[in-house]
């Protein structure tokens, strides 16, 4: 049976789709974009700010899932720049234990919603 997961501290979805959903002990996360949740504007000042904020949104739709980021077993990085990909792995690597960090690939693609620089999804285990 699958369970939504929604918190009020990472940004709404501005979509039909849910935060995240948890099937048994697996969560899979949407894609989270660098939407301040208090304040609905987006964070773009520079590529470390934004990459931040996606992983301070993820990482609040894993806690309200009783998760962590040890728990993540899966990214999936979205970039508008592939030239950005030093910047962005630099902030990334700060959110994990580089011996236990999750399977990762990162994607350049040619737009993201909002015109944003990066986008990240998870899939995490229990």
């Amino acid at each position: 049976m699958k369970k939504i997961i929604n918190t009020p501290l990472a940004p709404a979805p501005i979509g039909p789709y849910s935060q995240a959903v948890l099937v048994n002990n697996m969560l899979y996360t949407s894609g989270q974009i660098a939407i301040n949740p208090a304040t609905n504007e987006l964070v773009l000042e520079t590529i470390e700010a934004e990459t931040h904020r996606v992983m301070q949104n993820l990482q609040e739709v894993l806690k309200a899932a009783e998760m962590t980021f040890e728990n993540v077993v899966k990214s999936t990085i979205f970039i508008a720049d592939m030239n950005q990909f030093a910047q962005i792995n630099s902030v990334y690597a700060q959110y994990f234990d580089e011996n236990t960090a999750p399977a990762r690939e990162t994607v350049q693609v040619s737009c993201l919603p909002k015109k944003v620089n990066i986008e990240i999804s998870m899939i995490a285990i229990k």
